[in-house]
Order: structure tokens, then C-alpha cells, then sequence
């Protein structure tokens, strides 16, 4: 059985990937990771895609890492297989990548969603970062991208206890832009890369990269960045075919240049 499933132009511009490991809540084992990342950069260099949704299953977006494929590793062997390095280059790709999120989201598998730039959440979701229940601590970004999310207290609070929370709190935490019913989530997700994917892309990308460097920089060289790649749009044909179209009162025609 496939453990990954790619769908083209599902809207136009947008990819679906789909995780596809149900039997195991979607747990994320080094071949699926490794085989997602190589997916996801492959499409980020495909011109005719301009925005990736990634989801699960309506049980599980991913309910965490694969402990089984882990248990017997040491601090060597996890040093070796560096295997973090794989989302540091999903974090690096330039196109809108958005999670549809269903059922759980634990421990990577919340860590993945995180990664993402934007999650919507069916009602039935639910987060957490259980691992200090299995004697470790999140290890891709959980103690970091969720305390930006949503304040150092309440990340201490569920990283010590490995509590989970659900959709709702998601949503009022700034963690999730939206809650929606669980037979529309996926709908959603794809109508928002739908929405976005018919924008200029280069104007995307560059609004990506300017709101992840909030994470990075301070406001003053982030202001700095922004001004930069601001200017930098007006050398695109796209930019002169924008404002154009809004004096000629028309809808523009994008040409990722």
C-alpha cells in the first residue's frame, strides 16, 4: 500500500498530499517522512503548482512518530541519522503549504501541522505533545513553534503533562485559523490553496518568506526585510500587469514573472 498519495490540479494550482498509514494512525516512520519531504520539494519546483495541501485521514492527521522504529536507538544513532534535517527542508520550500487536520495531531504529528504555514481543523482535532510520557521531549520544533504559538505558559503546561487540546482551544490560542466540521475540513483547506494559488506567485512566496522572518529577526530588520522584498516586486512583470488590471478595472492575468 502507498504511504503517500499526490493528487494534482484538485483545484487549479493546488496539489494534495495525503498521508497513508492508517492502520498505524499515520505515525510517522523515517520512510514516510523521508518520502513526504522528497514529495513536497519536488512539487514546490513544479510551476503549474502553486499551493500544497497536506492532510491525513479523518482519524489522524498523524498521531505522532513511529516509537517502535526508535525505541532501541541511542543518542549515537539518533545523532547519525540526524533525522531532523528532513524538516528543516520542509520548512525551506517557497510555496504555501497548508495542513487539513483531522482526528489526532501528537507529538510530530502536531509538529508537522505546525510546520506548515497555515492549518485549518475539523471540530474533532486534536493536538498535543505527548512525549514526556515516553521518557523523551518533542525533538522537531514542538517546544519552540508552540510556544510562539500559543505563550510560554500554557506550552509548559501541556509539553510537562503531554496533555492534549482540542480544535476549539487551537483556534482561540492562534494556532489553527479556523474550526469547521469534520466533512468539510479537507473541502476547506482546498479552497483556501485554491484562493491563494490564484494570486500572483511570486508575491506569495515573497509574503511567506517575509511573515517567517517575524520568528527570526527583530521588528526593525524585519521591517527592514519586508521594505526589501516589497521593492524588489516591482521589477516583475506581474506587478505592472496587477496594477494595471486594477486601473483597467480587470481581472489580472499572473505570469509567475
Amino acid at each position: 500500500m502507498e504511504v503517500l498519495i499526490v493528487e494534482r490540479e484538485v483545484r487549479p494550482g493546488v496539489a494534495l498530499v495525503r498521508l497513508n498509514r492508517p492502520e498505524s494512525l499515520n505515525a510517522l516512520n523515517r520512510a514516510l517522512v523521508a518520502q513526504l519531504t522528497d514529495t513536497l520539494l519536488a512539487l514546490d519546483q513544479e510551476e503549474s503548482v502553486r499551493a500544497i495541501v497536506l492532510t491525513g485521514n479523518e482519524r489522524a492527521f498523524a498521531a505522532g512518530a513511529d516509537i517502535k522504529e526508535m525505541a532501541s536507538d541511542s543518542a549515537v544513532d539518533m545523532l547519525k541519522l540526524d533525522q531532523f534535517q528532513r524538516w528543516d527542508q520542509i520548512k525551506r520550500l517557497k510555496k504555501p503549504l497548508i495542513a487539513a487536520v483531522s482526528g489526532y495531531a501528537l507529538g510530530g504529528g502536531c509538529e508537522l501541522a505546525m510546520l506548515c504555514d497555515i492549518i485549518i481543523a475539523s471540530e474533532t482535532a486534536q493536538f498535543g505533545q505527548p512525549e514526556i510520557k515516553i521518557g523523551v521531549i518533542p525533538g522537531a520544533g514542538g517546544t519552540q513553534r508552540l510556544t510562539r504559538a500559543i505563550g510560554k505558559s500554557r506550552a509548559m503546561e501541556y509539553v510537562l503533562t503531554g496533555r492534549f487540546f482540542s480544535a476549539q482551544q487551537a483556534e482561540a490560542w492562534g494556532l489553527v485559523s479556523r474550526v469547521v466540521p469534520v466533512e468539510l475540513y479537507l473541502e476547506e483547506a482546498l479552497k483556501l490553496a485554491a484562493e491563494i494559488a490564484a494570486m500572483p506567485p511570486l508575491a506569495v512566496q515573497l509574503a511567506k518568506q517575509s511573515i517567517n522572518k517575524v520568528y527570526e529577526l527583530s521588528l526593525e530588520e524585519g521591517l527592514h526585510f519586508e521594505r526589501r522584498n516589497f521593492y524588489l516586486l516591482f521589477a516583475t512583470e506581474d506587478q505592472k500587469e496587477g496594477m494595471r488590471a486594477f486601473m483597467e478595472k480587470r481581472a489580472a492575468t499572473w505570469q509567475g514573472k
